[in-house]
């Protein structure tokens, strides 16, 4: 089961940028994917601690709420690439991957997961 510990350790994107005194100085943190969920202090080392704080307040309401809880959206982005293969090679994975209802990209993905422990 996924827990507060779990989440916590997941690689979100903190957003931490400078105040203008205007702004009342300091600094400001947030975390990307999620809206609400913000700290600050006067040094970045501040910021981030409020904003992870925040984030464990988050998570324990959240939690209890049984509320969904995304995970961290630029792990799940997707690049397109080009690669240079052997037509028989190809036609080889094209023929396991109908086989195992699979896409191209799951395959090419899963093998080199798997390839890289």
């Amino acid at each position: 089961m996924k827990n507060k510990a779990y989440y916590l350790n997941l690689d979100y994107e903190i957003v931490i940028r400078k105040l203008t005194l205007e702004d009342g100085g300091g600094y400001f943190a947030y975390y990307k994917d999620f809206q609400g969920v913000m700290g600050d202090g006067e040094t970045m080392k501040e910021a981030l601690t409020d904003v992870k704080s925040a984030f464990g307040c988050y998570l324990e309401v959240a939690l209890e709420n049984k509320e969904v809880i995304k995970e961290p959206s630029h792990l799940s982005k997707s690049k397109r690439i080009n690669i240079t293969i052997p037509i028989s090679v190809l036609n080889k994975i094209d023929k396991y991957v109908a086989s195992q209802h699979i896409s191209r990209s799951s395959f090419f993905k899963e093998s080199a997961l798997r390839a890289m422990g």
